[in-house]
């Protein structure tokens, strides 16, 4: 059953369209890796599915909710404010530059979404936020503030976050793009584990040792295209289009 569907995406600033005609699905528990040239629409088409873009046509769905359809005019319609709250809370977004609330602890930072948005009671929250930190192995961090941590630990107190309203798919916009060797290893061991628990993910990368490893489909994009598309090891491996070609062998020599 597909938790998320992209039906002829299509968004435009200005005269630079950024995404042309898009269409993709992902499936309950599948792992999906996005690559692709810096300015191929990766970032934009994750910020379209988790709402801080607006497409100008297509169709966008979470299991039976529609967020985005187009009208018989050609332009986007958005669904209602109760469908759009709803929507909201079936999918979490991890960004790469963390995005913490920098004056609040990390326990507030758990917490704040579930109590004053959703409306969790705040023993329930802070319990759920106990668990998380725990599995993130930042239990002694609770009452320490964003800049006390390292860019790994912030991440993972953002991905932490991200998973504090039990969303049905996570979206990590290159996670670990901010960070030094050493601590993308902390964080792509988080990710893996997700991944063996058969969480849903979408994540753009240039990690490309994760996308054959961990994910269950690539995606590779280019000029607001989806090229090419399959299994890892067949699409990073042995890529049929010349594109795909190029891209990862400049990839390869850096």
């Amino acid at each position: 059953m597909a938790v998320l569907e992209v039906l002829n995406a299509r968004k435009s600033f200005g005269e630079n369209e950024v995404l042309k005609d898009i269409s993709f699905s992902v499936d309950k528990g599948e792992v999906v890796a996005i690559i692709g040239p810096s300015g191929s629409g990766k970032s934009t088409l994750l910020r379209c599915c988790t709402i801080l873009e607006r497409l100008d046509a297509g169709c966008i769905r979470y299991s039976q909710d529609t967020l985005v359809e187009t009208t018989v005019d050609g332009s986007a319609r958005y669904a209602d404010k109760t469908t759009m709250k709803r929507i909201r809370q079936r999918f979490g977004l991890v960004f790469q530059s963390f995005n913490l609330f920098p004056h609040l602890s990390v326990m507030d930072n758990l917490t704040e979404a579930p109590v004053h948005v959703v409306g969790v009671d705040k023993g329930a929250a802070k319990k759920k936020a106990v668990e998380l930190l725990a599995k993130m192995g930042l239990s002694d961090k609770a009452g320490a503030y964003p800049f006390e941590l390292s860019g790994g630990q912030q991440q993972r107190v953002a991905i932490a976050r991200a998973m504090a309203l039990d969303p049905e798919i996570l979206f990590f916009d290159e996670p670990t793009s901010a960070l030094d060797p050493e601590l993308t290893g902390e964080i792509l061991k988080v990710m893996r584990e997700l991944a063996q628990e058969h969480m849903t993910m979408v994540v753009v990368t240039h990690e490309m040792s994760f996308a054959r490893n961990v994910a269950d489909r690539v995606i590779f994009m280019d000029k607001g295209l989806i090229v090419e598309q399959g299994d890892p090891r067949n699409v990073i491996d042995h890529p049929e289009n010349e594109r795909t070609k190029l891209f990862l062998q400049k990839i390869a020599e850096k």
